[in-house]
């Protein structure tokens, strides 16, 4: 009696994971819905994510430690290029981290009780590796969305200067009849900290460390120079724009000429042992028979 309760126990609390991690897949699309400059809106996070946050306050204690101080800064990095880090601070991600730990290794404590201790090893290692995984994915995700979004956002900046505008009237102008983006989303973080009294200058330079694109912060780098020395940014914009347009065809065909190379494992593993089943078997087939008679 007491197994069979165990087992009902375990099987529902592997569908209630199951359905979180699920869940977490169709929030995403809700996600992309959104305005970025949403920049505190809580469905940003995971599904799961936001089922461990608020209970992740009670064990922040775990990460004050002076040991935990390099990956409490790699943590920010990572928060702050996937976008997330208004959202939930590094003590808290580790925090989620080590109850997700907690949850996995009771799930194979149960599981195990049930005989089911594959099941409750792959629900361990996949409450270990999802956050880090969705973290790192996201951020690179988001790296390459401000990369694309890079070269056309200056064009208009350009546009805009050269007709006139200065670069901050120019940036909030666009902003507001763009399409909303990663990239949009930062410059927007960038145009309220202005807003609040924080210098032009220092704040390109925290969007600059803040995303960690090096696109991006060579363009800011450009802007920053340009603003010391004086020098019409309009014509700076344009060159910027110019080299990233070139840079981005010189990546496209990288990729290109890497993609033979990429396909010729599975082309060689899969698709001709199937050729040659296809060609060659009823040669082999036809042949055995006219021997065997």
């Amino acid at each position: 009696m007491i197994f069979t309760l165990l087992a009902a126990l375990c099987a529902g609390t592997a569908a209630g994971c199951v359905f979180l991690l699920v869940g977490d897949l169709l929030a995403r699309v809700e996600v992309d819905s959104l305005s970025p400059a949403e920049g505190e809106d809580p469905r940003r996070l995971p599904l799961i994510f936001r089922i461990f946050l608020p209970l992740a306050g009670n064990f922040t204690f775990l990460s004050r430690d002076d040991r935990f101080v390099s990956a409490k800064k790699s943590t920010l990095e990572l928060l702050q290029s996937a976008g997330v880090d208004q959202l939930m601070t590094p003590e808290q991600y580790l925090a989620v981290r080590f109850l997700m730990l907690l949850m996995g290794i009771l799930m194979l404590v149960l599981m195990n009780l049930a005989n089911q201790g594959l099941t409750g090893f792959l629900i361990l290692v996949l409450m270990v590796l999802y956050p880090e995984t969705w973290l790192k994915k996201t951020a690179r995700n988001r790296h390459l969305s401000i990369l694309k979004s890079l070269p056309n956002l200056l064009d208009l900046l350009t546009l805009s200067v050269e007709a006139g505008k200065d670069f901050l009237t120019s940036l909030r102008d666009i902003l507001v009849r763009r399409k909303p983006d990663a990239l949009g989303d930062e410059f927007k973080r960038t145009l309220h900290e202005i807003q609040l009294g924080k210098s032009r200058q220092q704040a390109l330079r925290d969007l600059s460390n803040r995303v960690h694109q090096p696109e991006l912060t060579s363009v800011i780098n450009a802007i920053i120079q340009a603003d010391e020395l004086g020098v019409g940014i309009g014509q700076l914009l344009r060159i910027q724009g110019d080299q990233l347009r070139h840079k981005r065809f010189a990546r496209a065909e990288t990729l290109a000429n890497e993609a033979p190379v990429k396909i010729l494992f599975p082309v060689v593993l899969f698709i001709f042992p199937s050729v040659f089943i296809i060609l060659v078997g009823p040669i082999l087939n036809q042949a055995m028979n006219t021997l065997a008679g």
